[in-house]
């Protein structure tokens, strides 16, 4: 059983921590679109951005008022620093079916990880594919990194969490008859069995997910390998352009570290 089973089934808390919005025109010149299996008559949609052969892969889980179309616009500096991406939606997001629960994140994420690797072997691509998540995505990416560390070459998390039970009491949501403390001590189990290297970027001003939850999560890893890049003066959602070349760079040495890309 999913240690978020009991947060899915708070529809109140749901409405909170989830903002699905639909999304289906083509993808633009340039990127492709793919849909991800994921349970009987439910599809997780994907965004793939390829820029040339040879550069890393990116496949990046993004946050909760996002879908993947709006990597349209944020590509391209991927591509500045020579790193292919992908991003995946979640249940309910852009073109996915379904409705969005905590247990479909961390349920789906091997699925789109494993179909995202097939994309790129389809190409004739042997690239490693590095695991990105983005606030609410740090879930699934968390989850990945725990799963697969002996095909994840390095995670990435930025303006992420620990635990969403963090969130939840931050914000002061709805919780009642909910036990946090051990969805909690389940996050930081897993977070322990991370080994593979990580990177943690936060804003330092960070008014939604506070910046002492990166330096949390950054004590909690088990790796022996990771850095935490703070952003100082930026917000949960403009952490990516208040100081662009900074977060980018952050990014582009992390996948091209020797040994890695």
């Amino acid at each position: 059983m999913s240690i978020y089973s009991e947060i899915d089934r708070h529809p109140l808390l749901l409405r909170f921590l989830f903002s699905p919005r639909q999304w289906t025109r083509p993808a633009p010149a340039g990127a492709e679109d793919f849909m991800v299996p994921v349970e009987e008559n439910i599809a997780i949609g994907c965004r793939l951005y390829e820029g040339e052969a040879g550069w890393p892969w990116v496949l990046l889980f993004h946050g909760n008022g996002e879908i993947a179309a709006d990597y349209d616009q944020i590509a391209p500096f991927y591509h500045q620093k020579k790193i292919n991406l992908v991003v995946a939606d979640y249940r309910g997001y852009g073109r996915s079916s379904g409705q969005p629960t905590f247990t479909g994140l961390v349920k789906d994420a091997p699925l789109i990880f494993e179909a995202a690797r097939e994309k790129l072997a389809q190409r004739g691509l042997q690239e490693k594919l590095f695991v990105m998540g983005r606030s609410l995505g740090s879930v699934p990416a968390l989850e990945l990194a725990a799963q697969y560390a002996h095909a994840i070459p390095g995670l990435i998390i930025e303006s992420g969490f620990i635990s969403v039970t963090a969130l939840i009491r931050h914000l002061g949501l709805p919780a009642a008859g909910l036990d946090l403390a051990a969805i909690e001590e389940e996050s930081r189990r897993k977070a322990a069995q991370i080994s593979i290297p990580v990177l943690i970027i936060h804003g330092q001003a960070d008014s939604l997910v506070p910046y002492s939850q990166a330096e949390e999560l950054d004590r909690s890893l088990g790796s022996e390998s990771k850095q935490l890049v703070p952003i100082p003066g930026a917000d949960h959602n403009d952490v990516i352009f208040y100081d662009r070349e900074r977060y980018f760079t952050a990014i582009e040495q992390f996948v091209k570290a020797p040994g890695r890309a």
